[in-house]
């Protein structure tokens, strides 16, 4: 016991340890909230970091173009426009010139060729407050454009309407996924440990580990160490709360193991601390390692991901293995009560229902993973109905938002593409060829290019689509244009815009898929190897863990497309969903097959695995439910890609704990038996077959 990290438990040191946790979170609490303010949600947050869109960015910025984003007002009027309302446009241009953001000219009124639209196009310089400011600058412009009288309608859309319905959905996001994490971690914890004290001291030290991670964060953000923005954060509380409390949860399942060992909760502590520490370290590490991944991607949404979330899970495990055995021992045993462990009382788990279920494995373990494994694969199959292949601006709300109302109104009367131009830059020797090859661009519309705007070296004109900018039809435009431009020999010709962007965002997400699913696997499968010392263990796992998130996939494609009727999912959401289901599903084989290695070293490998199963069975299940209960609180987000995500990793985790970690795994080993272990082999005590306690289950079936 030389081993055991005694000093978390000793009967002073628990008291300091509780003291200077609670400080930490009162201290840095302020700094916490502040992460917010820190958050980057400007354009170049959330697109491919090296793609000719972004390029295309910083080079119109140092043409001392800021990072505009043009609101697009509309004028309706059914029975066509009065010289009232156009005498109305008129004057709101002069009001719109006034604003504070607004930058350069603005553009109209134009009138529709049907007569009974007017449109004016508002230039909004987004600048480093990115959408955040978008929503107040929209409401300036909507209190000067009013309805007017007699069936007048006003509607504002284009880039900054868009960035303010964003904004505004995602606002609050931190306190919505915060309660709704913390309720659902309240819930489950009160059903699986049936005390109406317990759940409190996982829920307080997931609260820390969210706070201290937070304002970890936040200084890194402040000092342009890393880059957060308003999807990061929201990931961030709910993986800090789901990965949290599934440690909390493996620790104090272990520590009232325990208690009906040890007279003394401080012996009791350190043991279980001493047993399930290095489980928990080695699922924090995959899981930190796992999201560091990102860090690969081209999309920066994506990249930026990976710290925040890394941090968030270290400091978790740090939390779960201070804090709370402290406050645990602090409380002692009454805590747990009404059902209090007492020195000598039986292990309930021993006969439990995960004991029956792997006595009832263990009669045909071949057939039990073969026929897992089968339906797994045929539940795959559903990933064919999978378009990940982006959404458009109405997809990608659930629900109206009244930007993508008003656009649609004005797409009946003007081209689809007006407000959200093609931007072009090139050398400004080159910028007459530009322009030319521009015109013969199927798909735009040659009267609209702009006069060049020359500044040094540079040059930018612009063109308007003919299709909706967010259209397959506008792409393929976009593709035809770069090939044109970039013929151009020495105009070091580029091509931007809002659907330029999305362009490139769908190619960086495919290519991020091969890049960084691959090095999470690796990763996980190194992590394994070394936890398990074993060769064989990791890679069956890894099958199961590919299987599993396989399964998890095409089930949700299913759902998405027949059930929810969603028109398609974001390009990152397979990711998204396979970092969060590897690297955090990961967490259970850990839980599992440690505790049965720690069996096999004493019984044997097939006893190891009945044994193992049946004693973190209940656990795991219940650390299961939490995570996919956290994730799907995404879904309280009227955004389609966030209630894609949760749904997927919540379904995920649940087949994951329910189906695969405990039948499948546990098939697995009872097949290949001492095999699982190789290269190294356990030193076991003789344990030919399955006794005790674990027959007398079996044989009452």
């Amino acid at each position: 016991m030389s081993a055991v990290p005694r000093w978390i438990t000793h009967r002073l040191a628990k008291w300091l340890i509780v003291a200077a946790w609670v400080a930490a979170a009162a201290l840095l609490s302020p700094l916490a909230g502040t992460l917010t303010q820190h958050q980057s949600n400007d354009s170049k947050a959330w697109l491919p970091t090296n793609a000719e869109s972004t390029e295309v960015l910083d080079r119109t910025q140092a043409l001392g173009e800021e990072d505009v984003a043009t609101a697009v007002v509309g004028y309706v009027r059914d029975a066509g426009v009065t010289p009232v309302d156009l005498a109305k446009a008129t004057a709101d241009v002069a009001a719109f010139a006034a604003l504070a953001g607004v930058d350069g000219d603005v553009m109209g009124p134009f009138l529709s060729q049907d007569g009974k639209a007017v449109q004016v196009i508002v230039p909004y310089t987004m600048g480093d407050a990115g959408w955040d400011a978008a929503p107040g600058f929209v409401d300036e412009v909507r209190a000067i454009a009013q309805d007017g009288a007699d069936g007048l309608r006003v509607g504002i859309t284009g880039p900054a309407g868009m960035a303010a319905d964003s904004a505004t959905a995602f606002s609050g996001i931190e306190s919505t996924l915060l309660y709704a994490a913390m309720g659902v971690v309240v819930v489950i914890l009160l059903l699986t440990y049936r005390s109406p004290v317990l759940w409190v001291l996982p829920l307080v030290s997931a609260g820390v580990s969210l706070v201290v991670a937070q304002a970890v964060i936040a200084v890194l953000a402040r000092e342009g160490v890393l880059e957060v923005n308003a999807q990061s954060q929201g990931i961030l509380t709910v993986l800090v709360f789901g990965a949290g409390t599934d440690y909390a949860l493996l620790l104090v399942a272990r520590y009232r193991e325990e208690l009906r060992r040890h007279a003394d909760r401080h012996e009791a502590m350190a043991v279980a601390l001493h047993r399930a520490a290095p489980a928990i370290i080695a699922s924090g590490a995959t899981v930190a390692l796992g999201m560091l991944c990102l860090v690969l991607a081209q999309l920066a949404s994506t990249s930026g991901l990976g710290p925040v979330a890394a941090i968030g899970v270290v400091v978790a495990v740090a939390v779960m293995l201070t804090l709370l055995p402290a406050l645990l021992v602090v409380c002692g045993r009454w805590v747990f009560w009404p059902r209090v462990p007492a020195l000598g009382a039986p292990e309930p788990t021993a006969h439990g229902i995960w004991a029956r279920l792997g006595a009832r494995i263990s009669k045909a373990p071949r057939r039990t993973w073969v026929t897992t494994s089968l339906v797994l694969a045929a539940m795959s199959v559903g990933v064919v109905q999978l378009s990940a292949t982006g959404l458009t601006a109405e997809q990608s709300f659930r629900g109206e938002q009244p930007s993508i109302v008003a656009g649609k109104e004005l797409a009946a009367h003007f081209p689809a593409g007006a407000g959200q131009p093609v931007v072009v830059v090139a050398d400004a020797d080159a910028i007459g060829a530009v322009t030319t090859a521009l015109a013969g661009v199927t798909g735009l519309d040659p009267a609209s290019i702009t006069d060049p705007v020359v500044s040094g070296a540079d040059a930018v004109v612009e063109a308007t689509l003919l299709d909706a900018p967010d259209s397959e039809a506008a792409e393929a435009t976009v593709d035809r244009a770069r090939d044109a431009v970039h013929a151009i020999e020495g105009a070091d010709a580029q091509v931007g815009g809002a659907t330029a962007t999305t362009v490139d965002t769908l190619a960086a997400a495919s290519a991020d898929n091969r890049v960084v699913m691959p090095a999470i696997l690796v990763t996980v499968l190194v992590v394994l190897a070394l936890l398990l010392r074993s060769l064989v263990a990791p890679l069956l796992l890894m099958g199961t863990v590919v299987l599993s998130f396989g399964a998890a996939l095409g089930v949700s494609a299913l759902v998405f497309r027949h059930v929810l009727d969603f028109a398609g999912a974001d390009p990152s959401m397979p990711l998204f969903s396979f970092v969060f289901l590897v690297a955090l599903g990961i967490d259970y084989n850990i839980f599992l097959m440690t505790r049965v290695r720690e069996e096999s070293l004493l019984h044997g490998t097939r006893q190891g695995a009945v044994r193992g199963l049946a004693a973190t069975g209940g656990v795991i299940t219940s650390a299961g439910l939490v995570l996919a209960g956290t994730f799907a609180a995404l879904a309280t987000l009227p955004v389609v890609s966030f209630a894609e995500i949760g749904f997927t990793v919540a379904f995920g985790v649940l087949l994951d704990t329910i189906v695969v970690r405990s039948v499948l795994v546990t098939a697995l080993t009872l097949d290949v038996g001492d095999t699982m272990w190789w290269p190294l082999h356990l030193v076991l005590k003789p344990a030919p077959r399955l006794t005790s306690e674990f027959v007398s289950v079996s044989s009452t079936e």
